[in-house]
């Protein structure tokens, strides 16, 4: 690691540990007059909804080479990862492009759960190719890593941690123009066809992050359902966990005008600003698809309907929570996958250590929504009993409890590994953890209820073991 890097390293975790911030979600007063913050300055008052051009049918990938001959493009990025390059999705996009006499480069070299370095080592390629289009076909991880290289080979003389979530990087505006970029989805669960944002893991602290900018988001996010069927049911599950905790804390984030501080300009309103009406709507529907049809999706792989309503449900919680957010699950979920030691997830045909995001998400989940229920505990019990429990008695301080057991049932039900011990962890890591969370402020704000270091060891602590 060069010095100027360790040196910012190490500044970044002293920044850390002396941080009081006085967001409205840490300050201890939740409870407060209608846009005023304790500071005195005002929180926000306004939400904005963006989202990428969606196109869904059985088939529909056929349609690329055409869209990107519309388009005008002459010379196409396609992005995927070694094994999709031989399956397929890959194959009915290059038949598409072929057929259209669209010129393309094919970069198959994207890392399963990305690094910052295959980050880099994607630009690199995309800066050489001087590439007028992308085509991203995979998950979130070919997707997001298309959208980082398409931002960089746009912006050439940008550092990379310029535009990456402070306060790891910079966090700065993006307001250079991007190339268009068509997004494939093969997985139903990041919903990264409909977001500005791109998560990787940053090495040299071992914890995830990412970029988010509306600048990033696709032109254009064909779901094309035929491409779930070549899923295997581990992928099918840890998938629909996304969409699942992407709808949850979509829908119980901090709400948009209580966020803090009120931007002075719009182009700095961030992409993730809080629950609002229009997100709770994508975020509430998404849910009830995933209530209804996860379990079928994952225990036939020929169920062409419920494979397909996963894949809108992906699209519609991307919808929600690339506008609201998410916040603990996710804040907690970074070291989870960072910090991986031996686990390697079944049905993933990798050559590295790897806990997928959605199951990394999913295992704190009947924890985290234990503890800030009392904020919001409505919603809990609504999306409790979207999820199949019976609250016709609840009483409103059980609304927590009811919602983590409702979830511990449902992960029992798809054979989910037992906790955080079932994956490699004990509570010796529980500090590490800790530590891997706190940069993760861009969500960790927008949680209902504030949270302090020892707030967090608990949380993990109570996630060791789900059964």
């Amino acid at each position: 690691m060069a010095a100027a890097t360790r040196a910012r390293v190490a500044h970044l975790l002293r920044q850390l540990q002396r941080a009081a911030c006085q967001c409205p979600t840490h300050s201890h007063t939740y409870s407060q007059a209608l846009g005023l913050a304790p500071s005195g300055k005002t929180t926000d008052y306004a939400f904005e909804m963006a989202v990428s051009n969606i196109r869904y049918g059985a088939g529909v990938t056929k349609e690329v080479g055409m869209d990107l001959q519309n388009m005008g493009a002459k010379n196409v990025c396609l992005m995927t990862d070694k094994n999709l390059s031989q399956l397929p999705p890959v194959q009915m996009v290059m038949d598409s492009l072929v057929k259209n006499g669209i010129n393309f480069k094919m970069y198959d070299n994207v890392r399963v759960e990305p690094t910052d370095r295959s980050f880099m080592e994607a630009i690199e390629f995309a800066k050489k190719g001087v590439f007028d289009a992308y085509v991203a076909v995979g998950g979130g991880s070919t997707m997001d890593t298309c959208k980082a290289a398409n931002l960089y080979a746009s912006s050439p003389h940008s550092d990379f941690l310029d535009y990456v979530n402070a306060p790891i990087g910079m966090g700065k505006p993006v307001s250079v123009p991007l190339k268009p970029l068509i997004a494939v989805p093969t997985t139903s669960g990041t919903g990264s066809e409909t977001t500005g944002v791109a998560i990787f893991d940053y090495e040299h602290l071992k914890v995830k992050t990412g970029i988010a900018s509306r600048a990033i988001k696709p032109t254009l996010g064909l779901i094309d359902p035929l491409h779930t069927l070549h899923m295997p049911d581990r992928v099918v599950a840890n998938s629909g966990f996304d969409v699942l905790c992407h709808a949850l804390e979509s829908y119980t984030a901090l709400p948009y005008h209580m966020r803090s501080p009120c931007p002075s300009n719009p182009i700095t309103r961030p992409a993730y600003q809080g629950s609002n009406p229009v997100s709770d709507i994508w975020a509430v529907h998404a849910l009830r698809i995933v209530a209804k049809y996860l379990k079928r999706a994952v225990r036939n792989p020929d169920d062409l309907e419920a494979r397909s309503n996963m894949h809108l449900a992906s699209a519609f919680a991307g919808i929600g929570f690339g506008n609201a957010g998410v916040h603990l699950c996710h804040g907690m979920s970074y070291p989870i996958s960072g910090l991986v030691k031996t686990y390697k997830a079944k049905d993933y045909n990798v050559d590295h250590p790897l806990v997928p995001h959605g199951l990394s998400v999913v295992l704190t989940s009947p924890a985290v929504f234990t503890f800030t229920a009392q904020m919001s505990p409505e919603r809990h019990l609504e999306t409790a009993e979207i999820l199949g429990a019976d609250t016709r008695t609840a009483r409103i301080p059980d609304a927590g409890p009811i919602l983590a057991d409702t979830l511990r049932k449902f992960l029992f039900d798809l054979d989910v590994d037992d906790g955080l011990a079932a994956i490699g962890y004990s509570k010796a890591d529980i500090p590490a953890l800790v530590k891997g969370t706190l940069p993760q402020e861009r969500v960790t704000k927008l949680a209902p209820r504030p949270q302090s270091e020892e707030d967090l060891s608990v949380l993990f602590e109570a996630s060791m073991k789900l059964y």
